[in-house]
């Protein structure tokens, strides 16, 4: 018998001493190094408390490892084409003299070959010359001709057809269902209705961002964006380049979460109520509601000491779902890309392990 409590003893003793193992870490676990310094004297990290009173402040610290592109509204323009150097026009003259300059005795009309609008904005029609057409419209630039052609024939009439030429195009270089040249058939093609007619957005894509280059410089809004302002289907230019890419931003999940895994952004802004949706929310018999991270680390030229930013490199911000402030405010913090959701292990969790530990040191005493 003296054996048999001698090894119970020692079962116990064991069983207290060792680390009982768990899917994630206590909250006070997690933050225990705060009081800590690094070489410089600072903290090892902030730990901000997510409330209504400072969720404004929060709000306004920079936005971390995210391009931030500018955009163009649209400007109304004349929904008519205009002829500019490049284009390519076709000139059909008709006529009713049996014996003119133009036609051959018998023909009504003649087909000048197709000519290109030079650098200068002018072709070169037989008998009146080179013709400025740069900048009309092909009605107006018809009629001019007409005119020109009426002192040398007075029964011609004049017909114009146009090509747009390169400059008068827009690549679609990629996302859409065809990418390709699309001509601008006149000076109010809006971007949506250039990505209409290459096919769409690839339905792959996750949370689409739209693109425009143009002169050198890039500009971009996501498509949820672009589709719900019509201020900002903005007028296409000859020479602009689109395309749509998927959104590369994400955040990791760890602990007592329903996954623990890298998540991409489905929307331009998640909310940690949201992100916490996305996860699969939290362990219902692991989690503890009162200690969910969220791990940050902003560049050191952010931080400040008067809190129009951070005040440390490595922040962690701490949320609490078991108040009606708590949950309205993870409703209103934003997640940025690279954050880290963490879900702390219940502290009832690990008290659990330890009797569940020592139950079994007990049966196994009554066994023997």
């Amino acid at each position: 018998m003296k054996q048999i409590f001698g090894l119970a003893l020692c079962l116990l003793t064991l069983t207290g001493c060792a680390v009982i193992p768990r899917g994630a870490g206590l909250q006070s676990e997690v933050l225990s190094e705060r009081d800590q310094t690094d070489e410089l004297g600072r903290p090892e990290f902030a730990v901000e408390i997510v409330t209504r009173n400072n969720l404004a402040v929060f709000a306004d610290w920079p936005t971390l490892n995210t391009e931030h592109l500018r955009w163009i509204n649209r400007i109304d323009q004349p929904n008519t084409r205009i002829i500019t150097a490049g284009d390519r026009v076709t000139v059909t003259l008709w006529s009713t003299e049996d014996n003119g300059l133009l036609m051959s005795p018998g023909q009504r009309f003649t087909t000048l070959p197709e000519m290109q609008v030079s650098s200068g904005g002018t072709v070169f029609l037989p008998y009146i010359g080179s013709q400025r057409i740069s900048g009309m419209s092909p009605e107006r630039a018809r009629a001019r001709i007409q005119e020109e052609y009426l002192a040398v024939s007075p029964s011609v009439q004049a017909q114009l057809s146009l090509v747009e030429g390169r400059g008068r195009t827009v690549s679609l270089i990629g996302g859409v269902g065809a990418p390709g040249a699309y001509p601008l058939v006149d000076n109010d093609v809006t971007i949506l209705q250039m990505i209409s007619q290459a096919g769409g957005i690839a339905s792959s894509l996750n949370n689409p961002q739209v693109r425009l280059q143009r002169n050198g410089t890039m500009y971009g809004v996501s498509a949820d964006r672009l589709l719900n302002s019509p201020r900002m289907d903005t007028t296409l230019e000859g020479g602009d380049k689109v395309f749509v890419e998927a959104d590369s931003r994400n955040f990791l999940s760890l602990g007592a979460a329903g996954t623990e895994a890298v998540h991409d952004f489905p929307s331009d802004t998640v909310s940690a109520l949201e992100a916490l949706s996305i996860i699969g929310g939290v362990s219902d018999t692991r989690a503890d509601a009162q200690g969910i991270l969220i791990l940050r680390r902003y560049p050191a030229s952010t931080v400040t000491a008067d809190r129009r930013g951070p005040d440390h490199p490595r922040t962690v911000f701490t949320l609490d779902l078991t108040s009606a402030d708590g949950l309205f405010s993870a409703d209103q913090f934003a997640i940025q890309n690279g954050d880290l959701v963490y879900v702390s292990e219940s502290p009832l969790t690990a008290a659990s392990s330890i009797l569940s530990a020592i139950g079994t040191t007990f049966g196994l005493v009554n066994n023997l």
